[in-house]
């Protein structure tokens, strides 16, 4: 008889549901039997209790848990918790540690957010959003529409996993200089493409452009922010695909405000929970930041979007489905977190097993 596991779905939206369904009926899931119970709503210390009796919870990356909900979810007998994402900042990782697993997907399709990221560059450039905006009212005027070229110009890529990689790759294609900035810095890419890895500081200083591909972590918060701005060029383009609170808002609305940017592409805003993936046209925006970002011209603003390929939902569907069943069926994990662990997993101090766990079971 096939293994019967059952899981409870957070925040879901039609989409999941297409490519999840379809993912477990494929070929490669033969050997299981997925049973599903989708949750509208996000995941909330009321909603946790809905997942008693399942074994594993899935979120995503608007679904807090909290240490309150870890043991809510662990006394209902949930040992594993599937983001279906690739970041991991909205897990309280030290609460879930030796009591529930939490599994990632670490790279869906990098592309998708690659591709994505160089659009709004594109859109703002060369005002395609205003332009658009223009010709559906019928003023065919071209006042107020001149780009510029990036071909000559320099981007700063901070954060080079598979991401940043491919957005330099692109960049690298319209003729842009490129400076690159990271921990763990990649040379022989640099060196492929014609790169340069540079400090912070002189890649804020240098570039004409600066597209952010790196994790929320402690370090990175608001590494966007007054003093950091105050060294750019004043007709600098912001495109962050990454993670909200890598930017200040407040700061970059005050730039915004005295023309000491020329203008800002972002995906996700760090306060995003509360309005992102749901529909507000019939209320009020309560959030001012928010309100103020939206009204700007040279703001091209959209609502986490930069995965949203049928590729990439494949893939997380994919993915997600055979860490649980590795787990499940097998007794082995496959990209694991926690606490003890950085985002590349080889951190000294954690007690990582050969089946890829962090931590035994007890």
């Amino acid at each position: 008889m096939k293994p019967i596991i059952r899981i409870a779905f957070y925040d879901t939206k039609p989409f999941d549901r297409v490519y999840f369904e379809q993912s477990a009926n494929s070929p490669d899931f033969s050997s299981v039997k997925f049973e599903f119970d989708f949750i509208e709503g996000k995941l909330t210390p009321l909603s946790a209790k809905l997942a008693k009796d399942h074994e594993v919870v899935c979120v995503f990356v608007n679904d807090h848990v909290t240490k309150e909900i870890v043991d809510i979810l662990y006394s209902s007998g949930v040992r594993m918790i599937a983001l279906r994402s690739a970041g991991y900042n909205n897990v309280d990782l030290e609460a879930v540690w030796e009591k529930i697993h939490v599994v990632r997907v670490p790279a869906y399709s990098p592309h998708a957010v690659a591709e994505y990221a160089v659009a709004l560059l594109q859109t703002l450039n060369r005002k395609i959003h205003s332009a658009y905006n223009r010709i559906r009212d019928g003023n065919f005027q071209l006042n107020g529409l001149v780009g510029r070229d990036l071909y000559g110009k320099t981007a700063g890529i901070i954060g080079t996993g598979k991401i940043g990689k491919i957005c330099a790759e692109i960049l690298n294609g319209y003729g842009m200089h490129i400076l690159l900035n990271d921990l763990y810095p990649d040379q022989a890419f640099a060196d492929r493409i014609g790169a340069k890895y540079v400090e912070r500081e002189e890649l804020y200083r240098s570039s004409d452009v600066i597209s952010l591909h790196c994790p929320l972590t402690p370090e990175n918060y608001h590494m966007i922010n007054r003093d950091n701005i105050a060294l750019m060029k004043s007709d600098v383009i912001i495109i962050n695909t990454g993670r909200g609170g890598l930017v200040d808002s407040q700061a970059m609305i005050e730039a915004l405000k005295e023309g000491r940017i020329r203008g800002a592409g972002l995906d996700v805003y760090e306060e995003e929970d509360q309005y992102f993936f749901e529909d507000w046209s019939l209320a009020p925006i309560q959030d001012d930041n928010l309100v103020r970002l939206i009204q700007f011209p040279n703001v091209l603003l959209t609502s986490h979007q930069a995965f949203l390929t049928s590729e990439a939902l494949e893939e997380i569907a994919r993915t997600t489905l055979e860490n649980i069943r590795l787990w499940v069926v097998d007794k082995k994990l496959a990209n694991e977190i926690c606490y003890q662990c950085d985002e590349r997993g080889n951190r000294d101090d954690c007690r990582r097993e050969t089946d890829g766990s962090c931590w035994p079971e007890k």
